[in-house]
């Protein structure tokens, strides 16, 4: 808190207040929402335009995605999307392909993903894949073609 917004409060003459609102951060929300038609973006678009805190609006309907960028608090972004345009509404659940260890483990690819993208599913099943335990490794070596010194009944 800086000098000025101490001298602010000491000389604040409002209803005598002394709880501090907490200001909001700028934040991008980024929403998948079935969007077929000019109409449903047109529908989509002017759910979100009055919002207090909204910046910008960008709408994808190949990827069916609606992105918000403002002072805005996500799940309320959500709830007013669904509730003023009938439709189903989420949180974007994808992540780039590129950010997964394994993108075709079950549980992460998903045929609707936009392409490029995977489902972001932190399982702690999936985060097994990516490491192999040492006997494990052992084994698999073991009998391996490439390591013919590996087994001497080979």
């Amino acid at each position: 808190m800086g000098v000025l917004d101490h001298l602010s409060n000491v000389f604040d003459c409002s209803s005598g207040h002394t709880k501090h609102k907490r200001r909001k951060q700028l934040q991008t929300v980024e929403i998948k929402i079935k969007i077929d038609c000019e109409g449903c973006e047109r529908k989509v678009r002017r759910s979100v335009e009055g919002m207090k805190g909204v910046s910008s609006i960008d709408i994808s309907p190949k990827q069916s995605k609606l992105t918000v960028v403002g002072y805005v608090d996500p799940e309320k972004v959500v709830h007013r999307v669904a509730h003023r345009t009938g439709k189903r509404a989420e949180l974007w659940p994808y992540v780039p392909y590129d950010e997964v260890a394994h993108p075709y483990a079950q549980g992460v690819y998903d045929k609707r993903a936009p392409a490029g993208y995977v489902r972001n599913v932190q399982d702690p099943r999936l985060s097994q894949l990516a490491r192999a335990s040492s006997t494990e490794v052992r084994y698999t070596t073991a009998f391996s073609d490439e390591n013919p010194a590996a087994c001497i009944v080979m």
